[in-house]
């Protein structure tokens, strides 16, 4: 019996070690075979980089940083990559529509007018920042380098920008503003640089008010792309629900200003590699401004390198006009205005060491100190525009590291700690998150089918027509003394213009 035992359990066993075989290739193909299966659903087809696929990758059209050649450092096409484009390792379609259309229903309607003559690498993260804490509507009145064919194209892609150009026709038009027979904005005319920026601005904003209500808009806000809105006050860090949150009594909004500290000389991309910034004296006590003012200018003219009187947001409504760059007016009242206590504008100013030269690239006063007062308002620009006009390349470099970069990580520690400084992080994580998910790419990717038909007559066919009507000057007399009426009860004194944070003399207070 134990021989037939033997014989009858090998094949048993055989039958055992064939069906283990087979139950283990099972589980070890079931989970490659989901994995495929669920690869293949989610994938949509992969897009060619036009950042990677340029024919020289160091500069893409448009894309230049001003004053490149200045610094001795090359940049490699990961450079280019992580300033604008997609990161080189697939990334899925985290936001799923890139063009942010939020729809009719969603209000309020938020559009910023801007006065630009940046490149895409400044202008895209800055537009889709924006459309992601809810602004839906952008009026960009571009030169330079924005109004260039390959840049223009780019932006005239997007849904939701309105590009205007500085034509013949638009400064044309401009010429007729009844701005140029008041008296408001009056001392800053005929002046060169910063003061025919500030005109410039002021006459683009009052035309952007035009636009905006014949958009069905609710707020216009005026900004620079080097500026970023940080509603920290706001639920879901929403600019939409902080401004649908207001009184509906309430026609202006300021916005304070926080001043980017960075704290290299070879920063690239600020919106993603700063993330310190200098506190608006309206956000700090009294005490803590002023017993700390002196470590907080480091040997500079004022608290912040350049202004300190923040931004504005102005409902849209009749009679709305500019009052200088940074607030809004009403021609028929004094407009009710409040300030808000957490919510910010994060100027993001010298930045980068070419900062220094492409500003002064932009003016041509003489590097004296009689005739820097004649073109900038602000005694930081002075100093800054007559040391690039005057130096080598070493000394503004050596400038620049003491005036501008906190080298001294022991001091932005102990303001840190005080609360002058502080570190805001969320919009470089949206923009990171921007520029991982393909947004940028794909918006470079959709600008290839827009025709060069459709590109050219957007940009010589504008019609200003509905703006002649409501800002021209071909009224009758009686209307014109009637707008000089309403100006005298009514004007809110000299536009406002670039302002320092107070000195504490302003306070006549001693400080330690």
């Amino acid at each position: 019996m134990a021989p037939l035992s033997y014989s009858s359990s090998k094949p048993i066993s055989s039958s055992y070690q064939a069906l283990n075989y087979r139950l283990l290739l099972l589980l070890t193909l079931l989970p490659l075979t989901v994995a495929f299966f669920a690869f293949i659903l989610q994938w949509q087809g992969g897009l060619i980089d036009p950042l990677l696929s340029s024919p020289d990758p160091f500069q893409f059209p448009g894309m230049d940083y001003p004053g490149s050649n200045s610094r001795p450092h090359r940049r490699s096409v990961s450079d280019c990559v992580d300033v604008l484009g997609q990161s080189r390792s697939p990334a899925f379609p985290y936001f799923k529509d890139w063009n942010f259309e939020f729809g009719s229903n969603l209000r309020p309607k938020i559009c910023i007018v801007s006065s630009t003559a940046a490149g895409l690498e400044q202008i895209l993260p800055w537009i889709f920042f924006h459309k992601v804490i809810g602004v839906s509507t952008f009026f960009l009145f571009v030169e330079g380098k924005a109004a260039s064919p390959v840049v223009s194209r780019v932006l005239e892609s997007i849904p939701g920008v309105e590009v205007i150009y500085r034509t013949k026709e638009l400064e044309e038009q401009q010429a007729k503003s009844r701005i140029w027979n008041e008296t408001w904005l009056a001392k800053f005319f005929y002046k060169p640089c910063n003061h025919e920026l500030f005109v410039k601005q002021t006459l683009n904003m009052e035309m952007a008010i035009v636009m905006s209500r014949d958009a069905g808009m609710d707020w216009i806000i005026h900004l620079d792309t080097d500026e970023l809105i940080h509603p920290s006050s706001a639920r879901e860090y929403s600019v939409r629900q902080l401004l649908a949150d207001l009184p509906e009594d309430v026609d202006m909004v300021v916005f304070p200003n926080y001043e980017s500290c960075v704290e290299r000389d070879d920063i690239i991309e600020p919106f993603t590699e700063v993330s310190m910034f200098k506190k608006n004296f309206d956000h700090l006590p009294i005490e803590a401004y002023l017993g700390n003012y002196r470590r907080a200018i480091r040997g500079n003219p004022n608290y912040f390198l350049t202004y300190g009187n923040g931004k504005a947001a102005a409902r849209v409504q009749d009679h709305l006009r500019p009052h200088g760059a940074h607030r809004w007016h009403n021609y028929m009242k004094a407009p009710k205005e409040i300030k808000l206590d957490e919510a910010a504008v994060l100027h993001y100013t010298y930045t980068k060491f070419s900062d220094l030269t492409s500003r002064r690239d932009r003016c041509g006063c003489k590097p004296t100190k009689e005739d820097v007062k004649k073109c900038f308002m602000l005694e930081f620009d002075r100093a800054a525009f007559i040391i690039a006009s005057t130096a080598t390349e070493e000394e503004m470099l050596r400038w620049y590291r003491h005036h501008v970069v906190w080298t001294n990580k022991a001091l932005s520690l102990k303001l840190l700690k005080r609360g002058i400084l502080t570190r805001i992080y969320t919009p470089m994580a949206i923009i990171q998150g921007l520029r991982e998910s393909g947004v940028f790419g794909s918006v470079l990717q959709s600008a290839q089918t827009l025709s060069k038909d459709k590109f050219l007559s957007s940009v010589e066919s504008s019609n200003f027509s509905s703006v002649d009507k409501q800002i021209g000057v071909k009224e009758s007399q009686a209307t014109a003394r009637r707008i000089l009426d309403i100006n005298d009860n009514f004007s809110g004194g000299s536009a406002i213009q670039p302002l320092s944070p107070p000195v504490p003399d302003d306070f006549h207070i001693g400080i330690s």
